[in-house]
């Protein structure tokens, strides 16, 4: 099932079944999430910005029943973290494309507003909830993955995982104000379309940076392709990708999540040492979901499609533990 695909595609059938002939990989935006059917079909937008001052986080999620809005920022100096989340019934004033990129990502709720405006090979990030303003401009990037997740003909996942973009702008904090953009700042996007079953959990890992003189990107999962004959991992080096078809293993303590977090694989031999994390919690009885979110810098190496060495030492991501019931 882990082909490449090159020709834009429509994720599902005219019934809302999943299209066998969407089930791959690509290396940019290529299908078109037609999603028909209520209650178990999930959309989001999720932007990460990494700066050397702050961790930006923007969400925008429709779970056809309830919408969940977020705005997260880490200071990385103090470790304070401010966070704004709304719950919005029916998620009614959601507005999402169908196709990564193809138009703009609306959400206003309980007193968030988030805009993420394509404009050519760009796009523009806007956010504001109490004490928190965002201006943010993401340059173009150039290879992404794209995978499909088949778990069934009725229940699957499309992702887009671009890792990597530049990224600039300001943050105003409260009574702060931090410009950003020349100084390594970037941005990782989360792009989901799907149907899902009630309950998933999966892990999670992105870094960027520069190391040796190129730029390299990571993008690994974990738990949510088991026993589907994909998976989410590549790497990225000066902007090309390079699949990792092979299914990982993770290792970390989950009664001391600031403990090392190992991955291994074939061709991937990497570890998150964290230096802050993420706690994430929400139970309203029907949905439910925790998160666990390390960020950190990674050592280690991945081998690239022609059998190189490429070291990932120094370069700044995360790792996450997420257990949803939606």
């Amino acid at each position: 099932m882990d082909h490449e695909l090159t020709a834009p595609v429509q994720l599902c059938t005219p019934r809302g079944r999943l299209n066998p002939a969407a089930v791959g990989w690509t290396r940019r935006p290529l299908h078109t999430a037609n999603l028909r059917g209520w209650g178990r079909t999930k959309r989001w937008e999720y932007w990460c910005l990494v700066t050397p001052r702050h961790v930006i986080a923007l969400t925008v999620s429709s779970l056809d029943y309830v919408g969940l809005h977020a705005v997260y920022v880490l200071d990385r100096t103090t470790g304070v973290e401010t966070e704004r989340t709304a719950l919005e019934p029916a998620a009614r004033s959601v507005r999402m494309p169908d196709r990564s990129a193809a138009g703009p990502t609306r959400a206003q709720a309980g007193g968030l507003a988030l805009e993420f405006v394509p404009q050519g090979a760009s796009v523009r990030l806007r956010a504001a909830a109490p004490g928190v303003r965002l201006r943010a401009d993401v340059g173009p990037g150039q290879d992404c993955l794209g995978v499909v997740v088949p778990r069934s003909r009725r229940l699957f996942q499309l992702t887009v995982k671009d890792v990597g973009r530049p990224v600039s702008g300001t943050l105003v904090l409260g009574e702060q104000e931090v410009a950003f953009g020349s100084d390594g700042s970037f941005a990782v996007l989360d792009h989901g379309r799907g149907r899902w079953p009630y309950a998933a959990t999966w892990n999670w890992a992105a870094g960027y940076g520069a190391v040796l003189g190129r730029r390299v990107g990571l993008q690994l999962g974990g738990r949510w392709t088991d026993g589907t004959g994909t998976t989410e991992n590549a790497l990225f080096v000066d902007g090309r990708i390079h699949r990792l078809p092979d299914a990982l293993e993770w290792h970390y303590d989950r009664s001391d999540w600031a403990a090392p977090w190992r991955i291994r694989g074939p061709r991937v031999e990497v570890t998150l040492a964290p230096f802050h994390e993420r706690r994430s919690r929400t139970n309203l009885l029907v949905v439910g979901s925790e998160v666990h979110q390390c960020f950190g810098r990674f050592t280690g190496a991945v081998v690239d499609d022609s059998g190189h060495r490429v070291p990932v030492d120094g370069l700044v991501g995360w790792a996450e533990e997420a257990r949803n019931r939606w």
